[in-house]
Parts: structure tokens; sequence; C-alpha cells
């Protein structure tokens, strides 16, 4: 994509590494970074040769601060983009996978825009919080939402009453974040799972996820499964439904189509 002020967006075969590009600010995001990056992943989404996404930030200082605070403390304050910050935090149609390969801070927004992704890779520096208390406010990315439907609710609530800084080991062991690697890796390893996914039918690959998010607001296991029904009725009417069996008893890698 052209044109792009705060990002820098690069499209490696099916998968698409989007870097949040304020190094300056340590990738913290204002009102006009965040409606960009609306727009990479809306081009995303409908780009029928991406499947796998990949946001990270420049640098190895910061993945992303945040929101701007210093723009905002200047009057630079408008409407968020409808799919919140960075353009993914309020993303909630999106059945493509999207992985944060997390370097250094991920903090209030960053945080957010972090967890708002399927896989979190993070390098051994990265720390984690959401400090939006100590400054008067509120996580409203959906962080105090999704942390404590990804963790315990009472070691969520300790992160978010506190606002302390999670370290990615401790993350890593609390089950937020997937793998830790060395500093400078993170975007590597992000790679070395988008490439792992690339490997299953991209259609399975979204249904599974449509199927996962769809189900978890079902306290029974029966209304769950059942929650699913259409989401597999679907598959079962695609090509690829079709070639994974095929090449299995040929013997051959499956040539995906997306269809």
């Amino acid at each position: 994509m052209d044109g792009l002020l705060y990002s820098k967006v690069e499209d490696r075969g099916h998968i698409r590494i989007v870097t949040m590009n304020r190094p300056e600010v340590a990738n913290a995001l204002n009102r006009e970074a965040s409606h960009e990056l609306e727009e990479v992943w809306n081009d995303f989404a409908a780009n029928d040769d991406l499947w796998v996404g990949i946001i990270t930030g420049a640098g190895d200082r910061a993945f992303s601060a945040g929101n701007d605070l210093k723009a905002q403390a200047a009057g630079k304050r408008g409407p968020r983009p409808h799919t919140g910050f960075g353009g993914l935090a309020m993303r909630f149609d999106l059945t493509k996978p999207v992985i944060a390969a997390v370097n250094g801070l991920a903090m209030g927004g960053g945080f957010e825009l972090a967890l708002a992704c399927d896989l979190i890779i993070a390098s051994e520096n990265a720390y984690f919080g959401l400090p939006e208390g100590k400054v008067g406010m509120i996580a409203s990315g959906g962080g105090v939402q999704r942390l404590p439907r990804i963790i315990p609710q009472k070691q969520a609530l300790g992160i978010i009453l506190t606002g302390r800084r999670v370290s990615a080991e401790e993350g890593r062991q609390l089950g937020f974040v997937n793998e830790v690697v060395p500093v400078s890796q993170a975007l590597d390893a992000a790679l070395v799972w988008a490439n792992q996914i690339l490997e299953l039918a991209p259609i399975a690959v979204r249904a599974a996820k449509e199927a996962v998010y769809a189900s978890l607001d079902k306290p029974l296991l029966e209304d769950a499964v059942r929650a699913t029904y259409p989401i597999h009725s679907t598959l079962t009417s695609t090509d690829d439904f079709i070639e994974g069996p095929k090449a299995f008893a040929e013997k051959r890698k499956p040539v995906w189509k997306n269809r």
C-alpha cells in the first residue's frame, strides 16, 4: 500500500506484515494512525490472496505504548475508527488469523491491540500492562473485557486494578502469550507460526477461528457445539474440503484454492 505515514506494510506471499512505524514515540498511536491502520486491515480482510496477518512495532523498544497521550493533551482528539485502536481492537468480524509479534512495551492500547490478535509472540524484553487508571482513564479498547476471558479472573483483576507491568514470561505462564523468544526475534518467530497456519486450508482455519469465538459465550457444551453447525455446514461445500482428503489419499501436499 502506498502513501502510509504511520505504518509500513509488507506482503510476503499469503502473509501481510504490518509495522506500526512511530518509534520516536514508542509506536504510540494518535487518531490519524489508527484510521490509517483501519484502512490497512480493511484491505487485508478484503484481499483473497492474504490469509494470515502479523502486526508488530518498529524497533526493539516498543510494540506500542498505546494511545498518544501527548497528542491528546494538546487537544488533538477526535473519533477513533469504529474498528478501534490500531484498526483492530474492536474489529470483531475478521475471520483471518492475526498474530501479534510483541517487541518491547505493549502498554494500554498496545496491550489491547495484542489481545485482539489470535496469537501473541513476545520477545524477552516485552512488557504488558493496562495502566490507564494512572492517568484517570480506563482501558476502553476491549482490554478489561478480553483479559478476564483469556486468563483467570483474579489474575486479570490483579493486572487491571494495579496497572502493573507483566513480563513476557509471566504472560506466558498466565496464558495470554503463546511463545517467548530472544530480543529481536519476535517477528521471525511469528512468521514461523504463520507458515504453520498456511499449511492448513485457509477456509478451514477461518471456520475454526469463527467456531471458537462463536462458542465462547455459551456456558453449556451442547449449545457451544450447536452454535458451530452452520459454520461447519458452509465449510463442507468448498473445494478445499474435497482437496484435503484427496491429497491425503494421493500422498501429496494439498493445493489450497481458498474456495
